[in-house]
């Protein structure tokens, strides 16, 4: 377990936006439901959401589900900002993706609405962790959290967090409310911000990682993507880059190897060395894969280990952007 500013959370979570139709292909809600179940059996009882992932809000009421007579033992995140509600204005946010931009509207008066929809979704009376899911550019930050602080203060979440957010950004907004996690990419293959890292380590913010398997490119197992797997429309997966990069990555999957771990725990063992405030929330649809992650915070590396690591990464140049 780790605290995320007063907030007790697993090191390894669960990213539970793989679990919608369309992210890795397509999938069934039974498969769906076995795999957050195999999450929570194994530990991984910080379960991530969103209300943009899947189609209607499908991802939270498949969470909703999974959580349902086990409330008590799991720490429920979710985010707004992407799936407005119809009439409303929407602003371009940029991003790295071949699709270009997302659509973000994060103004204070459409607040409550989306985490009531959320709240309905996951059928819950209460949110454990709520972000907003990236910056309106239309909006200062600390009007948004200004509304989610009063969310806190009504009961209908506990905890404030910002996602995709910058050193700036999170200082605004911690002035307001007391922020208790920043949720942003970071892996072997995507370096966090160091002034991001900095400020949350000021701030006692806590910081949750996601993508930390860099899309399942740091497991060592994608070789090529299949049809409707949005990997697609990022430039790090293109046919050619991902040939090159497997290439790039090979001394770890050799140092995981020696290590007698697999190139994913030894990922997410490497970045929870990184900070003792950092936690992960890979996600999969594997039970043996959710069960091989949870054990990775187990994972104790030896100093030499992580100089030998931090050495191979340092000549492991990524071909290719990722989301931001």
């Amino acid at each position: 377990m780790r605290e995320l500013s007063g907030l007790q959370v697993p090191a390894v979570g669960f990213g539970a936006m793989v679990l919608s139709p369309g992210v890795y292909g397509e999938i069934d809600d039974t498969r769906a439901e076995t795999a957050l179940k195999a999450a929570l059996d194994a530990g991984a009882t910080h379960v991530d959401t969103s209300d943009a992932y899947g189609q209607d809000g499908h991802n939270e009421r498949l969470v909703g589900r999974a959580i349902k007579g086990r409330r008590e033992e799991v720490v429920v995140a979710t985010k707004f900002g992407l799936v407005i509600p119809e009439g409303e204005a929407s602003r371009s946010y940029p991003v790295g993706y071949a699709f270009g931009e997302l659509r973000v509207n994060a103004e204070p008066r459409l607040v409550r609405r989306y985490a009531e929809r959320s709240l309905r979704n996951l059928g819950t009376d209460v949110i454990d962790l709520y972000y907003v899911h990236y910056p309106d550019p239309g909006v200062p930050i600390e009007e948004t959290v200004g509304a989610m602080a009063e969310l806190v203060r009504d009961g209908l979440i506990r905890h404030v967090g910002l996602s995709n957010v910058t050193a700036a950004q999170l200082r605004a907004a911690h002035a307001v409310h007391p922020v208790t996690a920043v949720q942003n990419e970071w892996s072997m293959w995507r370096p966090v911000d160091p002034d991001l890292l900095a400020a949350a380590r000021e701030l006692g913010v806590g910081i949750v990682a996601w993508s930390p398997l860099g899309n399942g490119f740091l497991t060592g197992t994608v070789q090529e993507l299949g049809e409707g797997d949005f990997r697609h429309h990022a430039p790090r997966f293109s046919a050619e880059n991902l040939a090159g990069n497997n290439d790039r990555y090979a001394p770890i999957r050799d140092l995981a190897t020696r290590l007698g771990v697999t190139p994913a725990q030894l990922a997410l063992a490497w970045l929870l060395h990184q900070d003792e405030h950092v936690v992960a929330i890979p996600g999969s649809r594997t039970p043996a894969h959710i069960e091989e992650n949870v054990a990775a915070a187990g994972l104790t590396l030896h100093p030499d280990t992580l100089a030998r690591v931090d050495e191979a990464l340092g000549r492991f140049e990524v071909a290719g952007g990722t989301l931001l």
